[in-house]
This record gives C-alpha cells, structure tokens and sequence, in this order.
C-alpha cells in the first residue's frame, strides 16, 4: 500500500510540473501580463509545497490587477507560513 500512494504521490507531482511548465511557456508568450496565469503559477508551486515561488506568483499576479484572487490566496499563505514556518521570515 505504500508503495501505491508513493506513486500516487509521484504522478501527482509530476501532473504539477508539467502544469508548471505549461504555464510558465503561456506566461513568457503572452503578449500582455495576465494576473490569472500568474494566480495559477502560484497555485501549483503551492500544491508542491514551493511556498517562495507560490508568494512571488501571487504578488506578480497582484501587480497585474490588484483585485485579483490571487490576493486571497497570498495572505491566506503568508498566514500559514506565519504559523507554521516562521523561520522563513528569519534566516
């Protein structure tokens, strides 16, 4: 059985960073910012447990339309990482 959910877990990660790729190439291709792609960036850097990236994302996103969901979703993980990793803040 651990076996199945490490592999499981292995097609998971691998379904992200294909997304992340695929997202990234839409990224450097479009011909204007879009906070949307950004917002999705963020959010599969955050299914991967890359929290830096996942905030960088969310804050490009926020620099495109500063009404964008990816608002909700930075402070949503600032406060996780305020809870549970507070040596992020302190290197």
């Amino acid at each position: 059985m651990e076996k199945q959910n490490e592999s499981s877990k292995m097609t998971t990660e691998s379904r992200i960073e294909q997304e992340i790729e695929r997202l990234n190439g839409l990224i450097s291709s479009a011909p204007s910012p879009s906070d949307q792609l950004y917002y999705l960036l963020g959010n599969a850097y955050r299914k991967l447990g890359d929290f830096a990236h996942a905030m960088n994302c969310y804050l490009e996103a926020m620099a495109v339309n500063p009404d964008s969901p990816a608002k909700e979703a930075h402070r949503m993980l600032a406060d996780i990482i305020e809870f549970y990793h507070k040596d992020y803040y302190n290197p």
